[in-house]
């Protein structure tokens, strides 16, 4: 039951398209995460992925249709739908997701992270 300070624990890493786990509720995880360059198309047949940019601005791509994030914005990707984020320069976002996703989805290669890392 200790609160947990955003900032103090983006400060705890400084690698891209690695997410860490912050806090857990239910059987969701609350993931904070750096992102720059482009990620990999991908998607997540179980579950909807949710996005709140922190800090920066993202973008994230679909089929026929590209949606804008800046700081303060939230999007859920619904299940199933194919995507690919990426950002410019450095964005901090916070994802929320069941326990146990992998982040590259169904796209598993060189950007698919560790899971369940916390900080």
């Amino acid at each position: 039951m200790d609160k947990i300070n955003l900032k103090e624990k983006l400060s705890k890493f400084s690698d891209h398209w690695s997410p860490k786990v912050i806090a857990e509720m239910n059987d969701y995880q609350f993931k904070l995460v750096k992102i720059q360059g482009e990620f990999v198309w991908h998607n997540h047949d179980d579950t909807d992925e949710t996005f709140i940019v922190i800090e920066g601005e993202m973008k994230i791509e679909f089929e026929n249709e590209t949606v804008e994030l800046s700081e303060g914005d939230m999007f859920v990707v619904p299940k199933g739908v194919e995507h690919k984020p990426w950002a410019e320069n450095e964005c901090k976002v916070m994802i929320i997701e069941p326990r146990g996703v992998v982040n590259t989805g169904n796209a598993e290669g060189d950007l698919t992270a560790s899971n369940d890392v916390w900080i």
